[in-house]
This record gives C-alpha cells, structure tokens and sequence, in this order.
C-alpha cells in the first residue's frame, strides 16, 4: 500500500517526462537498493538501468510500426548465492497514460512486485533458478519497453517462462486470461500454487480473437522472445480504467493482498521447478482451464478434452437416435416431430436475436444509446425481458396452433431432446475446431442428459410435478450456476469497454447480442416447461410490461448514461488536441494552414451530450477529411481511425527513389506515410525493413523517446513506374506534447474548465506538417 501511494503521488507518469524517467526512477531504485540491504545470504541482488532503442511492427489496430529511443527499463535479478542458468520473469510497468495516475494500471503490480522482491530477498530458503523482476517504463506506448528488454538486455536469454501483471479495471480479483502458447505445465504450475485462483481459457480464447480492442506485453514475450508466460489482469470495475479516477484509495488491501499471495506462490513454485530449466521439453500441447467459483481451478490437456467432448457428443446422439428410431414402426413420425421442434427450437432464437436487434438499433437511432452504462439492470429489463418473451411467445403459438391436440409431456420430452441435440452439436463443431472453450458445451450435454436419465419417467406422469421440477433444478444445478458466473465475468469485461469502443459500432446492438445469447443458453432447457405449463399468459404479460415499461423509460432520457457519482463514477472520455496544421506542397510551399481544437467522443455518442454544455460547439466548423493527405489530416496519437469513421485509400506501383529523414520533436510523434498512385513503399530502416500498411492503405509509425533521445534518423524506399508532376509519397509527422509547458493552450483551457463533471477529458497541444516529394 505504501509502495502504491508513493508512486501515484508522483502524478502522471507519461513515457519522456521527468515524473516517468527522473522520480519514479528514482524512487524504485531507491526501494530496490532498500530490499538489497535487507535481503539474507541465501541470495544476491543485481540491479541494471536499461535505456534501449529500437523497432519493431505489430498487427495491433489494424497494423503499424513502432520506434523509440532512450526509453527506460528497471531490471533486478534475484538469484542464488552460486548463481542460476535459468530464470523466470516477473513484468509490470510503471509508466501511466496522459492525464492519469495510473494506480491500477499498472503502479499496483509494481508495489506487488516490490513487496515480492522484499518477500524472496528476506527469505532464508535459497531458490533453484533466478527471479527477474522487470519494472518497465513505456507499455502504454504499445510495448515498446518490453521489447526493448526481450530483444536487447543481456538477461533476457536465461528466461525461460514469465508472470506478466496487467489491469484492464480497477482492482478486484485478477483474471489468468492468457497463457502459453502451449506449455500446459504453465497453467499446471497456477493450479498448483495460487492460493485464490480465478482463470478461464473463454476469457483466453475471447482476448486472443482481437474483439477486445487492448493488447499487453505477454504478446512482445511471445512473439519476438518466444518465451511462454501467464497473463494477469484486475478487471473489476473497467469504467475508471486510464482515467483521473485511477487513484490508489479505490484499490481495496483485500486485492492487493490476494494479488500478491497469488504472484509470489506463483514465482516461488516457478523458480524452485525442476520444469523451468526444461520448459522446452513440456513445450506441446494446450490446456483447457477454468477455475469453480474461485475455489479451485480444474485443469486438463486439450487433446484429453477432445477425446471426451467427442465421447460425450457420441453418447448424446446414441441416446437421441434411439428415442428418435424405436420403435420402428414409429420412426420416421418420430423423426419429423423431432425436426420439427429442432427446428421451432432454432427458430424461437432467431427470432428473439432479430426481435432485439431491432430494439437496439432503434435505440441508437434515436439517440439513446448506452442508457444501461451507468443502471445496468437497464440492459436486462429491456433487453432480456424482450428476449425472453419473444422465446416463449414463439413456443406459445406453436404450443395453440401447431400442437393442438398432442400430449404436453410428450412435447415438453420432445423438445428438451431437440435443446440437447443443438448443444451435442455445437460441443462437436468447437471442439472440431480447436475451441478449449468447448467445455462449456461438454457441461450442457453432461448434465441435462444425466438429469434425463435419471427423471425419464417423471416426463410422462402427471401426478409428480412437484417432484419433478425439484429433480430438474437440481439437475440442472451445476451447468446453470456455471454460466451465471461466467456470464458476470463476460459483462465485468466488456460493459466498460462499451465507453471506450468508438463511434462506428453501436454497443446497444453488440450487449443486446451478449445479452440474448445468455438467454438463450439459460432458457435452452426450461422452454419445454412452455409445453408442460398450462398457460404463459401471465408470464408474457409481465415481461412485456416491464419491456414496454422500460424502453419508454430510456426513449424519454430518464437514464442519463454517465455519472461523476464519487464513489462509483462512470464517466465519459472525451480527447480534445489543440492542433496546428500545416500542408506543403511538392516544391515545399506553404499552401495551407489552419489551428483548432479537434474533439473525439469515445464512445457511440459522439460529443451529443456535451454540446448542451458548450453550445458553441454546434457553431464551429467541422473540418472535412482532407483526402489527399494521410489519415485525413488529422494529428492521430495511434491508428485508430477506423473506430471513428471509414477510409479508403487505394495503395498502388519502377524506379527507386529513397529519402533519408530526420525528425527532432517532442516525446510522442507519428509519422505518415502515403505513396501515390503507380508508387510503392518497398522498404525502410523501421523494424524489420517490411513496411506494414495500416486499415486505410496509409502506413503509421508510432515513435516514443525517453530523456536526452538524439534526433530521429530514418529511410523510406519507393518504387515508382514513371515521373510524377505530383509527386510520388505524401509524408506526414504529428507532434504529440502531453506534459510540460506546451501541453495545453490558454483556448484548451478554458474549453476544458466549461465541460461537466461526468466527462474525463484528456487534452493536449498536437501539430501536424505535410509534406510531398
């Protein structure tokens, strides 16, 4: 806690100032050296300052390469008194975005990892390898520090695993949501150790297919070290995460506390293993993991998981070709209603997903998107009352006209057999393609077809309904509280990620989407009680109200999205850049120039709840995209344009043509690079010599610089069929001033002051300069 207090004193702690390379330098080796002289004989303690440079590209937001200079890493080695070959490493990093304190992102795990240090060095018990404890200094400019260290610092080469310690909220308990690649003994080794485990291979599988928009340093050790690790990460309470309300007050002791338990269990097993110095030799194979309510974590290979979700799907479709084919003389009957309620199954959910999908679209239509961001039983009432009636609705009408005259136990049999056929094929097609997630579907088939078994009698008798529905519940008991406490680790983590998720896609219709799959899957095997019950009328009535209820509700604005509420505040983010321009053209002249303030919403919303606040805003001009200049003119700190509106820009292709540059500026530049048409980027000196094109066909390089960087030196290469009167490359650089005197003008200032309590704003002075040759 007091490791977490000092740091987050210090303030922001953005890569190049003198809070992030002089203080809190300063302060941490000053803790280290603390630890040193209080560490016991059993080890040693060597403590290096790395500043490297160096480039590299990385398919992060639609692709880009990175450059930086001078950056800043801290490395301590803890080994033996006689030394270790091999070693473990343990990551966090200490610098913050623009504008935020950073405590759980990520100051927190630099306290944890102080505290481990302090832990290990005061321990008398000599450890097996050596523990390296990096504490990083530039991840938020998209890991340049880590790769700094893995591709350059002479330690790196003796590791053989790593912990890497990341936030994506605001304390809580910390997610294992990645591992590997491969290394089973990894996940293994967790399982084993931590004493309060919380992992779950769906949150793998969901970072790792890109639909979270973040990405962390486990990427840098894996792809250009190619070293296996673990990946933490806090995720309670995403709606403060990189905003002026990341303070350390807001980080309970109880997290802390459990973070640390975990990680130091975690290190010490990890470094006293005979598997580390061997970690290639358990190299083959995945894991499918998942922890039981944080209590314990079961863990077994995935090739293990294979084998019985194929069992499983196999027992299932005996057990359904049976029902379906005996007797003979009845089965092709059999068959047709069998397909008929798989089919009314299928259809009851289309349907609901439609049904809702246009609710959410209405919504955003009409202005009123995220009325849940702030009230998140909102999304329930509206969207899971819809959802939910729409199903029973469609079974209702099928239950009066198509099934008139049929017995409701034979029906309500028949249609928890066509649930089960669904859920038997969707567990066979993820785990065809290579899904760990498939478990999920294994305990949806495992458990209602045990529950059926057991009660197969109890469909077909009137007189055993109390009994019945008791069994049934009790049966279905374990699957349905799994999913309940998977689904709140899915909202946990992507709710807030909804107000930072940009413009172009509308977050009402993708929750809606989450929230009616949950639905769906929750009611897969209640909706045959539609059949057994006598009547849904009341049922319908009451979620239909609430639905009617709740949508006029949200159409009269009556849920404001935002709240600066001081205990729990859910603010929304707004960037806001002073920017001058200025456009030259081939023979270098000054043909354009022009300064204002450019404003990005976040979030769907755009800047339409603010312009109330500033009303000026409504009389300004709004600046067009200048279409021949890259990335439309505009001074972007990162290349995410295609968040916030569509580009298309036709790359095309012989001679040669290279241009040596030479950039000198703040910390934070970008450079922009556009070769005309009938030329092409062929080359340059960035990464590995292959240019990357960003979404859009223009290429953006993000460049970063520490304390006392020299002037940037770099090539670009072209090729081009013929002369061109217009040249053949437009080459932009961005300057990005995020701290000291220059941040921000008297104009942001005073704009910044006029804007309500429930916005985070981050603002900062930016220039932009065109050129073509």
């Amino acid at each position: 806690r007091r490791y977490l207090d000092d740091i987050t004193a210090i303030g922001p702690r953005t890569v190049g100032s003198p809070e992030n390379e002089i203080h809190t330098v300063n302060y941490l080796i000053e803790q280290i050296k603390a630890i040193e002289v209080e560490s016991t004989d059993a080890h040693r303690i060597f403590v290096d300052i790395q500043r490297p440079t160096g480039s590299f590209s990385i398919d992060f937001l639609g692709g880009f390469t990175s450059y930086y200079a001078n950056i800043t890493n801290i490395v301590v080695k803890l080994e033996p008194r006689n030394g270790a070959e091999h070693a473990v490493l343990s990551n966090c990093h200490f610098d913050s975005v623009p504008n935020t304190p950073g405590a759980s992102d990520d100051a927190v795990s630099c306290s944890v990892m102080l505290e481990i240090l302090n832990t290990l060095s005061k321990s008398s018990e000599s450890l097996q390898h050596a523990v390296i404890f990096l504490f990083n200094g530039a991840e938020e400019n998209i890991l340049q520090a880590s790769h700094g260290f893995i591709t350059q610092h002479e330690w790196a080469k003796s590791i053989r695993a790593f912990i890497n310690l990341e936030a994506a909220g605001v304390g809580g308990k910390e997610l294992v949501f990645q591992t590997g690649p491969e290394n089973p003994w990894l996940v293994q080794a967790y399982v084993f150790a931590a004493e309060h485990p919380f992992a779950s291979v769906v949150a793998q599988e969901v970072f790792q297919s890109g639909i979270i928009p973040a990405d962390t340093d486990f990427r840098i050790y894996r792809d250009f070290g190619n070293v296996p690790g673990i990946d933490l990460a806090f995720i309670e309470n995403g709606y403060i995460y990189h905003t002026e309300y990341d303070t350390s007050d807001r980080i309970l002791t109880d997290s802390i506390q459990r973070a640390g338990d975990n990680i130091l269990a975690v290190l010490k097993y990890l470094a006293t293993s005979d598997r580390l110095a061997k970690s290639f030799e358990y190299r083959h194979g995945n894991v499918v993991f998942f922890d039981i309510l944080g209590l314990l974590v079961l863990a077994y290979p995935a090739r293990v998981g294979t084998i019985m979700n194929y069992i499983i799907a196999a027992i299932a479709a005996l057990y359904l070709s049976k029902k379906v084919l005996q007797p003979k003389t009845r089965a092709l009957n059999n068959l047709k209603k069998f397909s008929t309620a798989f089919g009314l199954t299928l259809l009851s959910w289309i349907s609901a997903l439609v049904t809702v999908f246009i609710v959410a679209v209405f919504i955003s239509l009409i202005g009123r998107s995220l009325s849940w961001y702030t009230h998140f039983y909102v999304s329930v009432s509206l969207y899971g009352t819809a959802a939910t009636a729409k199903l029973i609705f469609v079974h209702t009408l099928a239950k009066k006209f198509f099934y008139k005259n049929m017995n409701e136990q034979y029906l309500g049999d028949v249609f928890f057999d066509a649930s089960l056929m669904v859920w038997s094929i969707a567990l066979a097609i993820l785990t065809q393609i290579g899904l760990c997630s498939a478990f999920v579907c294994t305990l949806w088939v495992v458990f209602p077809l045990i529950t059926k078994l057991m009660i197969h009698n109890e469909f077909r008798q009137k007189g055993a309904t109390m009994r019945f529905v008791m069994m049934y519940m009790l049966g279905m008991f374990v699957p349905y509280l799994y999913l309940m406490y998977l689904s709140w680790t899915v909202f946990e983590m992507f709710t807030p990620i909804m107000g930072r998720s940009g413009s172009e896609i509308p977050p009402d219709v993708v929750l809606a989407g989450l929230i009616v799959a949950i639905t769906v899957i929750l009611s897969s095997y209640f909706i045959n009680f539609v059949y057994l019950v006598k009547s849904t009328k009341m049922t319908l009535v009451t979620l239909t109200t609430v639905f009617v209820v709740t949508l006029l509700l949200v159409c009269s604005g009556i849920f404001f999205p935002y709240s600066s509420d001081s205990i729990n505040p859910k603010p929304k983010r707004v960037f806001l850049q002073h920017t001058s321009r200025r456009f030259h053209d081939l023979d270098g002249n000054l043909v354009k120039s022009d300064s204002g303030i450019w404003i990005n919403g976040f979030d769907y919303n755009g800047i339409s709840h603010i312009t109330p606040h500033v009303p000026e805003i409504n009389d300004t001009i709004r600046t067009q995209c200048e279409e021949r200049a890259p990335f439309c003119g505009l001074p972007w700190i990162l290349p995410v344009h295609f968040m916030f509106r569509l580009m298309a820009f036709p790359p095309s292709f012989v001679h040669a043509y290279r241009y040596i540059c030479l950039s000198v500026g703040p910390s934070h530049m970008s450079l922009y690079i556009r070769p005309h048409e009938g030329s092409t980027l062929s080359t340059w000196s960035l990464g590995d010599g292959r240019p990357v094109a960003s979404i859009g066909g223009d290429y953006f390089v993000f460049y970063s610089h520490g304390l006392q960087a020299t002037a940037w030196h770099f090539w670009i290469e072209l090729t081009a069929s013929e002369e061109h009167t217009d040249g053949i490359v437009s080459l932009a650089i961005a300057a990005h001033y995020f701290f000291g005197k220059d941040q921000k003008s008297p104009q942001l200032y005073a704009l910044l002051e006029r804007l309500p309590d429930w916005v985070f704003s981050s603002g900062w002075s930016s220039t932009y300069d065109l050129f073509v040759f």
